[in-house]
C-alpha cells in the first residue's frame, strides 16, 4: 500500500524547489526592473540557490531509498529467526539430557520469541517525524536484543556434546554463519540511518534556515517585488500565487 503522507511531504520538498525555479523565471523576465540591494536576491544567486537545493534535494533521496533497502534487507534476514529458534530447542530437547542446559536455552527462546506485544518497525511518515523509524521495543524485542538472545543460545548449543543435528539450518556453523549475518544488516542500517539523517539535516539547511533558506529568501524576493510594481500589479500577482512551505520542525 502506497503511503500517501510520506509522498505528501516528500512532494512538499521537491515542490519548494520546483517553484523556485519558477520564480527564478519571473523575475529574469522582470529585466533590468528587477534589480534589488541585497545580493541574496539578485538572480545568480538564486540560481545557485536552486541548484544547491536540487542536489541536496536529490542526496537526501538517495540516501532514504538506501535506508529503506537496508531496511528490509535487514527485516528480511530476521524474519524467520523466532521459528529457527523454535527447531533449535526442539533438536536440542531430543539430545540434550542436562535439564539445566535445556532450561538455558529455553530462556533464550523465550526471550527471542516475546511473550509481550510489540509495536513492529517501520518507516514513518515524513509529514510526521521524518526521521527513519527505530524499533519500539518490549520485552526486549529490539534487534540488538534479538542479536544478543541469538548469541547466548548459540553458546549453550556449544556446550551440549548431545546437540549434533543432521538438518543443514541447525547445525551449529549454519547458525553461526546466520547471527554474523544478522549483525552485518543491522550494522548496515545503523549507517544507513546516519547517512539519511544527515542528508536531511542538510537538505533542511539550504531550504528552511531561518536566515539563508529558500523559503526565506523566496520570501523576500516577493517582498521586494511587490514593493518595485506595487501589491496589485501583474507582476506581483505572478509570483505571489508560488507557495514556499516551510515544514514544522
Amino acid at each position: 500500500m502506497k503511503n500517501t503522507k510520506n509522498s505528501v511531504s516528500e512532494t512538499g520538498h521537491s515542490k519548494n524547489v520546483a517553484n523556485l525555479q519558477d520564480l527564478i523565471s519571473f523575475c529574469t523576465a522582470y529585466g533590468h526592473r528587477y534589480n534589488p540591494v541585497k545580493e541574496e536576491l539578485t538572480i545568480p544567486r538564486l540560481e545557485a540557490l536552486y541548484k544547491e537545493a536540487t542536489v541536496q534535494l536529490n542526496e537526501a533521496q538517495t540516501k532514504k531509498t538506501l535506508f529503506d533497502n537496508a531496511t528490509n534487507q535487514r527485516a528480511e534476514v530476521f524474519k524467520e529467526l523466532n521459528s529457527l529458534a523454535t527447531k533449535v530447542i526442539n533438536a536440542l530437547a531430543v539430545s540434550e539430557t542436562n535439564p539445566l542446559m535445556l532450561s538455558n536455552a529455553k530462556s533464550y527462546n523465550k526471550k527471542l520469541q516475546g511473550r509481550t506485544k510489540a509495536k513492529t518497525e517501520a518507516v514513518k511518515s515524513e509529514e510526521e517525524t521524518e526521521a527513519p523509524a527505530r524499533t519500539i521495543s518490549t520485552s526486549q524485542q529490539s534487534y540488538d536484543s534479538k542479536i544478543n538472545n541469538f548469541s547466548g543460545l548459540i553458546q549453550v548449543l556449544e556446550q551440549s556434546a548431545a546437540y549434533n543435528p543432521n538438518e543443514e539450518e541447525l547445525k551449529i556453523t549454519t547458525l553461526r554463519e546466520k547471527l554474523a549475518e544478522m549483525k552485518r544488516r543491522n550494522t548496515a542500517l545503523i549507517h544507513a540511518n546516519t547517512e539519511y539523517s544527515n542528508a536531511r539535516l542538510s537538505r533542511d539547511q539550504v531550504l528552511y534556515n531561518n536566515l539563508t533558506g529558500l523559503c526565506q529568501i523566496t520570501k523576500e524576493v516577493k517582498q521586494y517585488v511587490k514593493s518595485v510594481f506595487g501589491a496589485t500589479s501583474p507582476q506581483y500577482k505572478q509570483i505571489s500565487s508560488l507557495l514556499f512551505v516551510k515544514r514544522k520542525q
